[in-house]
């Protein structure tokens, strides 16, 4: 893909999370099906949660008291403030250690910006489908791999949107961008949104063949592979890896 291409891409999504992030928020106050990550976060565990949002995942750790170390790390400020805040009012419902960063992992210099080297559990979490071009997907794997303490695990979502009618009906043309369809990768999709406003997200189709194909190309193995999340239960796919 044209690297102005790629950029434009990722650009529509900055746009939107600056533009509806108390609106996306809303949709995403509720952290019951992360639950199913739970497994995979050990007690004492240094957890990195790529595309962090709203802080969902870190507001179930502080609810539950997990004796746990955290960093949430998000392209945007809005949302990254709402977790600084949300971590504020959590007194009495701690973790060991939380901190949230402002960084775009579409930037390939983004873990530069880590104290910390190594990390027990590093999450993707609906982050990887709102990230253009195969190679640049791969290459935000490897970084996660390289952070990756001694039998750590990397946990990745990615919404199964094809699967799904509801989501289906959300799919926009292209041309309402002027963007040749040519120009994209097959999976690649605009996704409206209609919660207080209109707007458009990029999203891009993982199914398992892909998941296999970025796991082995970022140098990582599948531990498993399941569905869940979502109204009915199976929106999104996840993927538990290791490094190979």
């Amino acid at each position: 893909m044209k690297p102005e291409l790629i950029e434009r891409l990722n650009q529509i999504n900055r746009e939107f999370y600056s533009t509806f992030a108390a609106s996306f928020s809303e949709t995403r106050e509720s952290a019951r099906e992360l639950q199913v990550i739970l497994p995979y976060i050990a007690d004492g565990a240094r957890v990195l949660d790529l595309g962090c949002g709203n802080g969902r995942v870190a507001a179930m750790l502080a609810r539950q008291q997990r004796n746990v170390t955290y960093i949430g790390v998000d392209s945007s400020e809005k949302l990254i403030a709402k977790c600084r805040m949300q971590d504020a009012q959590s007194a009495g419902r701690k973790m060991q250690e939380a901190e949230f960063w402002v960084a775009d992992i579409v930037e390939p210099d983004w873990i530069h910006k880590l104290t910390w080297a190594s990390f027990d559990c590093v999450l993707l979490l609906a982050v990887l489908h709102h990230i253009p071009d195969s190679d640049v997907r791969a290459r935000i794997l490897r970084q996660a791999r390289e952070l990756l303490a001694p039998q750590g695990r990397i946990a990745v979502s990615t919404w199964q949107f094809m699967d799904n009618e509801r989501m289906r009906k959300k799919i926009v043309p292209w041309s309402v961008l002027g963007i040749d369809e040519r120009e994209i990768e097959p999976g690649d999709a605009l996704l409206n949104w209609k919660r207080n406003g209109e707007g458009l997200r990029y999203c891009h189709w993982i199914g398992q063949d892909e998941m296999r194909a970025l796991a082995a190309q970022a140098g990582l193995k599948i531990v498993e592979t399941f569905r869940a999340g979502g109204r009915e239960g199976n929106l999104s796919l996840y993927g538990v890896l290791t490094a190979g």
